[in-house]
């Protein structure tokens, strides 16, 4: 009969092993981000190759089509934003004299209202005022090496996405060699599962994605705010991120509009606005698009995504759910794994009825 390990040290080598892929993921984003994105990108164009394939097209040929027009509609929405976006940057800092002024109006009625002196409140806000200003400044040379990394990354993930749709055989044997062929089957299972997840999942959050981008840009331009389109699109983007993303994709119009307006209204309208376009995503738009993803419940949302933006920053936040997604559909399929399927899981009828029978 086999000793089993002390539950001591089998807890003690699960946190170090998390400790140290925690460790190898910010070390190596540099490289395991854009592969991960490209993986990610390659499960999605995967069957437009396929059918591509199967009308007689050369596999090489069918990959080149499908990745020239991608990143040709990426490019062409790229640079119609790049006008938008250059303005709005430019005018920032006019849009953060403005949001003060405002912010000053509002504190002298608050003064005389409560008879509270405005002197050391001015005097604070001049001070927030030129630090903001500062940081703003300070802020436009690492975003400028980080656009370059972006772009960086932008010409390095269709070389990735390209090899690994060409690769993909091989990788796939690859993978199922590492498990032997007594588990050949379960193997198939969970990579089959995971590719659907994942497709299904990505064009879910693009279609969302548009839908949101056409609300907040149509609510946007009814309110005349200014940037309307590059707002509603960034917005539209946040909201991928769970939770979070809702509140600064919200956060972002109300400030402009702050700035900008000289009725406090304005921004109690855009605060509705979305408010509206929230429960039509959440009510109308997720339960239609996205009812065949892999349900993760809140809690665990909030943190993985939480983790993923303090591992990989912005870039982190995106992958997270995806990621969660499929980790949870391993642990679906792997027998010794499910109890982690079902604390990443969300709450269904019948197992909140079970536990409620148990209880």
């Amino acid at each position: 009969m086999e000793k089993q390990m002390p539950f001591y040290i089998k807890i003690t080598a699960i946190l170090l092993g998390i400790i140290a892929l925690i460790a190898i993921m910010y070390i190596g984003q540099g490289i395991i981000v854009p592969l991960i994105g490209s993986l990610l990108v390659a499960i999605l164009l995967n069957p437009v190759v396929n059918l591509l394939v199967r009308i007689k097209i050369n596999r090489v040929v069918s990959i080149a089509i499908i990745l020239t027009f991608v990143t040709s509609i990426f490019i062409l929405l790229l640079l119609l934003l790049t006008n938008q976006f250059s303005s709005f940057i430019n005018s920032l800092p006019i849009l953060i004299d403005k949001f003060y002024q405002t912010l000053n109006k509002s504190i002298l009625g608050i003064s005389n209202q409560f008879n509270i002196s405005t002197a050391t409140i001015n005097s604070f806000i001049d001070d927030s005022k030129v630090d903001l200003i500062a940081t703003t400044k300070s802020l436009i040379g690492p975003t400028i090496s980080s656009i370059g990394g972006v772009l960086f990354t932008f010409l390095l993930v269709p070389v990735y996405v390209f090899l690994i749709l060409y690769y993909k055989k091989l990788l796939l044997n690859f993978i199922k060699s590492i498990f032997g062929k007594g588990n050949h089957r379960e193997v198939h299972k969970i990579l089959n599962s995971t590719k659907q997840i994942v497709q299904r999942y990505l064009v879910a959050l693009i279609f969302e994605a548009i839908i949101i981008a056409i609300l907040n840009i149509t609510a946007l331009l009814i309110l005349d705010v200014q940037y309307a389109i590059i707002v509603g699109i960034i917005g539209a983007l946040l909201n991928v991120i769970p939770y979070i993303g809702g509140i600064v994709s919200t956060a972002i119009p109300m400030a402009i509009v702050l700035a900008t307006k000289d009725s406090f209204n304005y921004a109690l309208y855009v605060l509705i606005a979305y408010v509206i376009i929230q429960f039509i995503d959440n009510n109308l738009v997720l339960p239609k698009l996205v009812a065949s993803r892999v349900r993760v419940n809140a809690l665990i949302s909030v943190i993985v995504v939480i983790i993923g933006g303090e591992i990989w920053g912005v870039t982190g936040m995106f992958l997270s759910i995806p990621l969660t997604a499929i980790c949870k559909t391993i642990f679906d399929n792997v027998k010794t794994l499910k109890p982690l399927g079902i604390l990443l899981g969300d709450l269904e009828e019948k197992e909140v009825k079970l536990i409620e029978d148990i209880n």
